[in-house]
C-alpha cells in the first residue's frame, strides 16, 4: 500500500503533481535561474514574479477548493522563491571565495616576511 493521501475531488494529474512538486519546482527554478543569470530575464522581473506568486498563493490559492489550483500555485511560488535565492547565493559564495583568497594572500605574505634568509 502506498503512503499517498488522496484528497476529496483530487484527480490523477493533481495527485501526480502534488507528489512530484519539489522536482517540478526545482526544474522550473533551474531553467529560470539560468535565464536570470544570463541576463535574459532581468533581476527585478524575477523579484516581482516571486512576490506576485507568493501573494497569489498565500492570499487566494492556499484555501482554494480545487487541489490542482493549490498544487500549481505552490509549485509556482516555490520555484520563484528559489530563483530569487540563486543569485543571492552566488554573490555570497563569491564573497566567501574573495575572503578566502585574501586570507591565503595574508598567510603567504606572513610566510614571506618571516623568512630570514
Amino acid at each position: 500500500m502506498s503512503n499517498v493521501v488522496v484528497e476529496h475531488g483530487e484527480g490523477l494529474f493533481s495527485r501526480s503533481l502534488r507528489r512530484r512538486r519539489f522536482i517540478v519546482a526545482g526544474i522550473i527554478a533551474g531553467i529560470e535561474a539560468v535565464l536570470v543569470l544570463a541576463d535574459v530575464i532581468p533581476w527585478w522581473v524575477a523579484i516581482l514574479a516571486a512576490a506576485a506568486a507568493v501573494a497569489i498563493y498565500v492570499g487566494w490559492a492556499r484555501q482554494h477548493p480545487a487541489p490542482i489550483v493549490r498544487s500549481i500555485a505552490w509549485v509556482t511560488a516555490a520555484s520563484q522563491l528559489v530563483v530569487v535565492l540563486v543569485p543571492v547565493a552566488i554573490v555570497l559564495v563569491g564573497l566567501l571565495a574573495l575572503v578566502g583568497v585574501v586570507v591565503l594572500a595574508a598567510i603567504a605574505l606572513g610566510v614571506l616576511l618571516l623568512d630570514r634568509r
